[in-house]
């Protein structure tokens, strides 16, 4: 029983992919000329969220904090990370904003061509050009009234605990004076399976928007006392 299932949810997630992919490459064509920003196929992907979310008996997800989201307000948000399920979690925020993204997953069939239609920011690991360039383009968003989205653990955790922040987006939210957003997720580093195609386990996930940091009072050189209290807030809630 639990092979029919696990086949049905990879078939029906394969199926909202493919799909989401030809009517975000539909929008793109009819709405070239009047959305640069790539916002109405971002927002299709609120409803590929909640459905994969939805069709997976496996999953349950809670979500906190929402009115803490200023609609009208850019932010840098920098949020912990456990699993490719956080990109399915994340869209629940209903936001607009762009990933930073590591290369690998924009070669990935139709998932990574949705992110390369959504204008989202590609990263090279360990290449300093391509570091460089992906900060400039994620200023430029910021300045464009586009949040930007950082898991600033730089790789997935392992353990689910929290581990040490990079500097990067601390730097630039104080340099283009954006508040943090940081957002919790915990409970999505079983949800995909590893090693096998099998769903064997129930998966509670939780999503917490916490209150925004505001950068305005923060120097330049005080990226690492703002890294510390994000980081600080992140952790208490992580287990």
């Amino acid at each position: 029983m639990a092979a029919v299932v696990s086949i049905g949810i990879w078939i029906v997630t394969a199926f909202l992919t493919i799909l989401l992919f030809f009517v975000e490459s539909f929008l793109t064509i009819i709405l070239f000329p009047f959305d640069k920003k790539r916002k109405v196929n971002h927002r299709q992907c609120f409803w590929w969220s909640s459905a994969v979310i939805g069709f997976n008996p496996y999953w349950r997800l809670q979500v906190s904090g929402l009115e803490n989201i200023d609609p009208h307000k850019t932010y840098v948000v920098v949020s912990n990370h456990q699993s490719l399920a956080d990109i399915i979690v994340m869209y629940q925020t209903r936001m607009q904003f762009k990933w930073v993204a590591k290369e690998s997953l924009f070669q990935i069939p139709f998932i990574g061509w949705c992110l390369f239609l959504t204008k989202h920011i590609k990263l090279s690991r360990g290449k300093f050009a391509s570091i460089k360039q992906s900060y400039r383009k994620a200023a430029y968003w910021l300045k464009n009234d586009i949040s930007v989205v950082f898991f600033p653990e730089g790789t997935r955790s392992a353990t689910g605990k929290i581990g040490e922040f990079q500097n990067g987006a601390f730097k630039l939210a104080i340099q283009e004076q954006k508040p943090i957003l940081p957002i919790a997720i915990s409970g999505t580093r079983d949800a995909i399976p590893k090693g096998s195609w099998f769903f064997k386990t129930k998966v509670k996930g939780k999503l917490t928007i916490l209150p925004p940091v505001e950068t305005t009072e923060f120097q330049p050189g005080d990226f690492i006392s703002l890294k510390d209290t994000v980081h600080g807030r992140l952790a208490s809630l992580i287990t």
